[in-house]
């Protein structure tokens, strides 16, 4: 472990010096990538630092104890910093987990009705506005890429980016099949029904992450129908392209012009196309996938939605607590960080 510490130290040097060059410092792109590489490593940097600072505190502790007037006040201070090396060891060992490449990308989510007919669909909205209102929190910005309405409410499909900080690392986990158990405002006889929909979170892929052969897709345009303002149902906005040899289908119909709706489909094909080569990718290698919070496939259910008990429960980690009312108006925060927390559990255990 400390051998990696050394190395990240000599790295880290190596580009505050190269960072300071003029010849970086006017060239963006390069900047920009030796700044992201750099603080990449820069919580071992600073946390190495802490430790070697605690370590040498202790030796010139141990050599003051056998001092008639510095023993004591040296004794109390090896009390104090001995655990406190322990914890920051422990720190070290998370810091120095392989990193998630994607972990710092935008998302794009997809949330869908699946069984249980128009109240599948109301939940589905739910889940929209809980992860709305999580985002808001959080300074983390939506954009609808494209929505189909539900005839009861809610949507039975829609897409959307989320732009910020990590995002990525915050929801990965959110993919799979979310149930809920309440009374549906369709129900006339007040029985509880459960439905469920389904979740996926794809992190946004640049241009150098897949490329697509132009000759591999179909490309249709025509009216779109619902939000989007006057004349929306009379010229052709909307695009639809399918990828022929995958027969991956994506629409977007959110924006007014047809030039911006391709552009938005193509971020989703690609985003669509890159998740199928990740899961392909772990499904080869096996282990991966079930070391994993949950594997991802939107059929695996991964937690439930109890109205009547207030209650929420994550199936994968056994997690539960009892404020659904907050949970569905974005308070995910502790449900995310339990499953960070148990994603790192397993990490440091080598599973």
């Amino acid at each position: 472990m400390f051998e990696r510490l050394d190395a990240i130290t000599v790295k880290y040097e190596e580009l505050t010096e190269e960072l300071s060059k003029p010849e970086v410092l006017g060239d963006y792109n390069k900047l920009r990538k030796l700044s992201k590489e750099q603080k990449d490593l820069e919580d071992a940097y600073n946390k190495y630092k802490e430790y070697k600072t605690v370590v040498s505190n202790i030796e010139e502790a141990e050599q003051l104890l056998n001092d008639p007037e510095m023993g004591e006040m040296a004794s109390l201070e090896l009390e104090e910093l001995k655990p406190k090396k322990e914890s920051i060891i422990s720190e070290l060992e998370i810091l120095l987990i392989p990193k998630d490449p994607n972990d710092d990308k935008d998302i794009i989510i997809e949330i869908r009705g699946a069984a249980g007919g128009d109240e599948a669909n109301i939940f589905a909205g739910d889940l929209f506005r809980m992860y709305s209102r999580y985002a808001d929190k959080l300074g983390w910005k939506i954009e609808i890429i494209n929505e189909e309405p539900g005839a009861a409410g809610g949507y039975s499909q829609i897409e959307a980016k989320i732009k910020g900080e990590n995002v990525y690392s915050k929801l990965k986990y959110e993919s799979g099949s979310h149930r809920v158990q309440r009374i549906p405002t369709t129900e006339s006889n007040g029985r509880i029904q459960t439905s469920t929909a389904t979740v996926l979170i794809m992190p946004e892929v640049e241009d150098v992450d897949i490329e697509i052969n132009p000759n591999d897709l179909r490309i249709d345009t025509y009216c779109a129908s619902g939000h989007g303002g006057q004349g929306v149902n009379t010229t052709p906005s909307a695009v639809r392209i399918t990828h022929l040899p995958t027969n991956t289908v994506v629409t977007c119909q959110n924006e007014r012009s047809q030039i911006q709706n391709k552009a938005q489909a193509m971020e989703v094909l690609k985003a669509r196309l890159y998740q199928a080569e990740l899961e392909k990718q772990e499904a080869e290698v096996g282990s991966e996938r079930r070391s994993k919070i949950g594997t991802g496939d939107r059929s695996e259910k991964i937690r439930t939605y109890n109205y009547p008990q207030n209650r929420v429960t994550d199936h994968r980690i056994g997690f539960t607590v009892n404020t659904l009312d907050r949970v569905i108006d974005g308070a995910l925060d502790d449900i995310i960080e339990a499953l960070i927390t148990e994603d790192l559990q397993r990490k440091l255990r080598g599973e």
